[in-house]
């Protein structure tokens, strides 16, 4: 008789187990997903950060004029870094692509000083390259400016294509995330119906019965969120081990804050599911739960 009440009372005792587990599995998903998105991000501001801008300056320019207008360049909000080629510097780099040397045949140099400078990632798009470069042309210390506009209009054909399969891809993976838990929680819960009526039949009121169950969800919610957390950890280590050149795409920031996320999302929608089925099933009469 004593064994049967033991073996009742273990029977009867929630099993979270498999809820953390198959709410981990979910989270593990959408925050792989998350990485990807992160990474795909920040790939276009690298890539948009390398649109270089030419600025070729006027011959015969006055030493003074030529210093003036680089610090003019370098005063901009969307010049990430700036270099002053001059003509002998721009003369080697034309050597050095395996060209010969002109000087040989001429006796001046025909290649002009410029101001280079790379964009801000904000600022490389075509239409705010063709309002700075409108700008620099009406200097009278520029003779030319000069960028890939090939290169701009493939990146932001590219950025644009791909932030919308991700966006689509996002909210159908949330959406099935929220799902999936949900049914996850509300199944193991569903082995817990007959304890949570028998609280009830014995004079347990709704807040007693439901306080223990929620304040278990949360925290096996924080669990399942700290484990998924632990498994992208691993898997952006690991990746990063394997293919060095992805480390310099991730962002701290938004990873701890895609992290904070996660752990959260695991308790909102675990403690959210845990009191709907036990609401559901005080509700329900006892019939009606076999």
């Amino acid at each position: 008789m004593a064994q049967l009440g033991k073996g009742s009372a273990k029977r009867s005792t929630p099993s979270y187990f498999m809820a953390i587990v198959g709410v981990s599995l979910v989270l593990f998903l959408l925050g792989l997903l998350g990485w990807i998105v992160i990474n795909a991000n920040r790939l276009g501001e690298n890539i948009r950060e390398n649109v270089e801008v030419q600025i070729y300056v006027r011959q015969n320019l006055s030493p003074k004029d030529s210093a003036a207008l680089v610090q003019f360049v370098s005063a901009q909000p969307y010049v990430r870094s700036y270099e002053y080629i001059t003509k002998e510097m721009a003369r080697k780099q034309f050597v050095g692509t395996g060209n010969d040397d002109f000087m040989s045949v001429l006796e001046q140099n025909p290649l002009p000083a410029s101001v280079d400078f790379r964009v801000r990632s904000e600022y490389a798009n075509a239409d705010s390259l063709n309002k700075i470069k409108a700008d620099f042309a009406q200097n009278i210390a520029v003779d030319e400016v000069k960028y890939n506009k090939k290169l701009v209009s493939n990146v932001d054909d590219w950025i644009r294509k791909t932030s919308l399969i991700l966006l689509i891809v996002t909210l159908v993976i949330s959406i099935a995330v929220i799902i999936l838990i949900d049914n996850t929680i509300r199944l193991a819960m569903f082995s817990n119906r007959f304890l949570i009526k028998t609280m009830q039949m014995v004079g347990a009121t709704r807040w007693f019965i439901a306080r223990p169950m929620d304040r278990r969800a949360i925290i096996n919610g924080a669990i399942s969120g700290v484990i998924a957390t632990a498994a992208i950890i691993g898997i952006i280590f690991a990746s990063e081990t394997w293919l060095p050149e992805i480390k310099a795409l991730r962002d701290n920031m938004l990873l701890a804050a895609m992290f904070a996320v996660m752990i959260l999302l695991g308790i909102c929608i675990s403690f959210i599911s845990t009191h709907r089925s036990v609401v559901k099933y005080l509700k329900m009469k006892l019939d009606d739960l076999y």
